[in-house]
């Protein structure tokens, strides 16, 4: 009987509005085949250009050879390897998310600590980190912490500058209706600015997940005894190009699925406190 009813009390379909959800589902499936059809297609083409000659299969590799290396790598300790850059990297990505927003949060409150700071955050966001590897070993030690602090370094500014950016952009005109009313600076920011910026903060994380993972590699690079970017590194200096290309397609696996994550956290958000979201 219940079921009859919610069936009865529910609002018929119109034959467009069922035309427009038929064409939007279409166009989602034909979108999703399209990019796996993109992908099949390039690593078809890659094992065939290699097969024939067209690329240098040593210099390439080809998609046959990197499936064999990862076979071989399996039972060697691989799962460690991608354990030790995926623990450095969502460390360096959750610490630079809060930190940033902290500090995003603290440069908006005080207007005076926010003109003083913004030439030097403008300049650190330029400098290339990397630069500061010798130095970021010596102070955090040669391991881990210096990995995570240089995913920190890289990600930090980038969190900082755009959600201040969108903390400034929140609508002046509730702002003053809120002050009109008698509000404080924390109520605004509780009620007004931070709901308003549930997208700014899930647009830097996608960012950040991304720059954190170039961090943690680059600091591989230079100081790791495991890890995916100790692979390519050691890939290179024996002239195994397999490991080294099997290891940036692996990079590559962690980064789609890493972005996933924190777009799927986002719906999760925006679904719960009703905020839209524009994630195609």
């Amino acid at each position: 009987m219940r079921n009859n009813k919610k069936k009865s009390c529910a609002a018929p379909v119109s034959a467009e509005r069922a035309a427009y959800l038929s064409r939007t589902k279409r166009r989602r499936r034909t979108i999703t085949l399209c990019r796996w059809g993109v992908l099949v297609l390039f690593f078809a083409l890659w094992e065939i250009s290699a097969r024939i000659g067209w690329i240098d299969s040593f210099i390439l590799s080809q998609p046959s050879r990197i499936l064999k290396t990862l076979a071989n790598l399996s039972g060697s300790g691989l799962a460690v390897h991608v354990g030790v850059t995926l623990y450095e990297t969502l460390t360096g990505f959750v610490l630079g998310a809060v930190i940033g927003a902290l500090l995003a949060v603290l440069l908006w409150w005080s207007d005076f600590i926010s003109r003083v700071a913004e030439p030097y955050l403008v300049v650190l966001n330029s400098l290339p980190k990397i630069a500061l590897g010798p130095v970021i070993i010596l102070v955090a030690g040669a391991g881990a912490r210096a990995i995570i602090f240089m995913a920190l370094a890289i990600s930090l500014v980038v969190t900082v500058l755009e959600m201040l950016a969108g903390f400034r952009a929140t609508d002046e005109e509730s702002i003053r209706m809120a002050r009109t009313f008698g509000a404080d600076k924390t109520q605004i920011f509780c009620k007004i600015v931070l709901p308003s910026n549930v997208g700014t903060l899930f647009n830097s994380l996608k960012i950040n997940i991304g720059l954190s993972l170039v961090g943690v590699i680059a600091g591989e690079f230079l100081v790791s005894k495991a890890g995916l970017g100790y692979l390519i590194v050691y890939g290179g200096q024996v002239f195994r190009l397999d490991l080294v290309m099997a290891s940036v397609l692996i990079l590559a696996v962690m980064a789609a699925l890493m972005y996933q994550s924190v777009v799927f956290l986002q719906k999760i958000v925006c679904r719960r406190f009703g905020t839209p979201h524009t994630e195609k």
